[in-house]
C-alpha cells in the first residue's frame, strides 16, 4: 500500500467512524443550535482529531525513525540501519535508504582506501628524498665543517663547533621527520618494535612517562594491518601532547579474538564528546581500511581512552 493510500485508510476509519456514531447515536441538531448539543458536537471533533492523530502518528512512525537516522548517519560509523518489516511505500523506501547507505558506505570505504595508500606512497617518497639528499647532504656538511675545525685558531674553532652542534640538530630533525613519515622500524623488526620506538621518541619530546603493555603471543598481521594500528597509535598520541594536558600515558597492544586491540590511554583533561576533528576522523578512515573499529572514549579514572580493534584478515574493499 503506498504512503498516499495509508493516509488515506487512516482518515477513512476516523470519519466513517464519526457517520457510524451520528447515525445511530441519539443526537439531534436543533435550531438554533442548544449548548448540550454544542458541546456534544464539539467533544466529537475533538475525538476524531485525537484519533486521526494517534493513527497518523503510529502510521508514519517508520518515517520518523528514518527522518532521525538521515540526520544522524555518519558514513565512518557504517552498519546504521532501519528494519524494513511489512509492505508498501514506507517500506519500499526504508528498504531503498538501506541500499543507498550500504553503496555509499563501500564507494568511501573504497575512496578512503585509495586517498591512504596514495598518501602513504607520498610519504615514503619524501622521507626517501629526505634521507637520501637533504640527510647526506647535511652529513657531508657536518664533516666538512669538523675538517675545517681541525685546522683554524681557537676563535675560529669555537664558532665552528658551535655550527657543527646546530647542522648536528638539525640533522637529528629531519632523521625523526623521517622517522614519522615511514618508520622503517615497522618495515624491519615488526609492530611491536615501531611501537616501542614511537613510545620512546614521545616521552623523549614530551617528557611524559608513557608506559608500555604489549602480549607477548601477538598474532601476525597484514602489513596494512599493522601500518594502520602504527599510524593510529602515532595520531593518538600526538592529540595527546596537543590537547589532553596529560602526565601519563599508557600504549598497550593485546590479542584478541580473530584479531588485536591497540588502546592509547592518558590520565589528562578528559572528554565529555570528542570533536570530530580531521585527526580523528582520519583515525576511523584507517580503521575502515583494514576492517577494523575505533571507539573513542572517557577513561574510567580520567583522562581518554582511544581503543582500535583490527581484524586478522583485512578487509577487501
Amino acid at each position: 500500500m503506498s504512503l498516499f493510500w495509508r493516509i488515506f485508510a487512516l482518515n477513512a476509519v476516523v470519519l466513517g467512524a464519526a457517520t457510524a456514531l451520528l447515525l445511530w447515536a441519539p443526537v439531534t441538531v436543533s435550531v438554533p443550535v442548544l449548548l448540550t448539543e454544542a458541546v456534544i458536537l464539539v467533544g466529537g471533533l475533538a475525538v476524531m482529531l485525537v484519533a486521526n492523530a494517534a493513527l497518523l502518528r503510529l502510521g508514519l512512525a517508520p518515517l520518523d525513525r528514518l527522518t532521525k537516522l538521515m540526520t544522524t548517519v555518519d558514513l565512518l560509523r557504517p552498519g546504521q540501519r532501519l528494519p524494513a518489516s511489512g509492505a508498501g511505500g514506507v517500506a519500499e523506501l526504508i528498504r531503498t535508504f538501506n541500499a543507498m547507505l550500504e553503496r555509499l558506505e563501500q564507494e568511501r570505504a573504497a575512496s578512503s582506501a585509495r586517498a591512504l595508500l596514495a598518501q602513504e606512497a607520498e610519504r615514503r617518497r619524501i622521507a626517501q628524498e629526505l634521507h637520501d639528499e637533504v640527510g647526506q647532504s647535511m652529513t657531508a656538511i657536518l664533516l666538512g665543517l669538523k675538517r675545517s675545525a681541525d685546522d683554524v685558531p681557537e676563535p675560529q674553532r669555537r664558532e665552528l663547533q658551535e655550527l657543527q652542534e646546530i647542522t648536528r640538530a638539525s640533522l637529528d630533525e629531519v632523521r625523526r621527520l623521517v622517522r614519522r613519515l615511514r618508520p622503517g622500524v615497522l618495515d624491519d623488526l615488526g609492530l611491536v618494535s615501531a611501537l616501542t620506538s614511537l613510545s620512546e621518541d614521545f616521552a623523549t619530546h614530551t617528557g611524559l612517562l608513557v608506559t608500555r603493555r604489549f602480549d607477548t603471543d601477538l598474532p601476525p598481521l597484514a602489513p596494512e594491518t599493522e601500518l594502520v594500528l602504527y599510524r593510529v597509535a602515532q595520531e593518538s598520541l600526538t592529540n595527546v601532547a596537543r590537547h589532553a594536558d596529560a602526565g601519563r600515558v599508557t600504549v598497550a597492544l593485546r590479542s584478541a579474538e580473530d584479531g588485536v586491540v591497540l588502546t592509547v590511554t592518558d590520565d589528562g583533561s578528559g572528554i565529555e564528546a570528542p570533536h570530530e576533528g580531521a585527526g580523528i576522523r582520519g583515525m576511523r578512515e584507517r580503521a575502515l581500511l583494514v576492517g577494523g573499529s575505533l571507539d573513542i572514549t572517557p577513561a574510567p579514572r580520567a583522562g581518554t581512552r582511544v581503543q582500535l580493534t583490527a581484524p586478522l584478515a583485512r578487509k577487501q574493499l
